[in-house]
């Protein structure tokens, strides 16, 4: 007499496996929904710390060579207008020199908007130029991220 011997999963046994699959994946989905947004707002939360620093290097770099409160500097390369000691609308993103596609910026209103976003006018940093009375300013919105 030949001896069968079983080969393969019970029914059952697939049954298990799915569910197991089935709960793993309900917990897992929305932890990579989280992390997407948090990416994009840390991207957000870098712009405006790297458009901060770019004014305040482009300030230091006008009074350094004792220019004018209307003059221009040179940073690698790029001539940047300034208005205030500060960077203009037009000069702060030659002031950062940034590349890539992360981002649009709208040279009349100074706001770089977060491609991608699922509510892209939530999810911004906006330059506001110096003043005769107040320094250059840089808010971030993340609500739309």
């Amino acid at each position: 007499m030949m001896n069968l011997k079983a080969r393969g999963f019970t029914l059952i046994e697939l049954v298990v496996v799915i569910t197991i699959l089935g709960i793993l994946a309900a917990f897992a989905i929305p932890k990579f929904i989280a992390l997407d947004t948090q990416a994009r707002i840390a991207t957000v939360n870098g712009l405006a710390g790297t458009v901060k620093s770019a004014a305040a290097l482009a300030r230091s770099l006008s009074m350094a060579n004792g220019g004018t409160a209307a003059a221009t500097v040179t940073m690698e390369g790029q001539v940047v207008t300034m208005a205030n000691f500060y960077p203009d609308l037009a000069g702060i993103p030659l002031a950062i020199n940034m590349t890539g596609a992360d981002f649009v910026y709208a040279p009349a209103t100074g706001i770089w908007t977060r491609a991608g976003a699922p509510t892209p006018a939530g999810c911004i940093v906006t330059y506001t130029p110096a003043t005769a009375l107040l320094p250059a300013a840089t808010a971030v919105t993340t609500t739309g991220c």
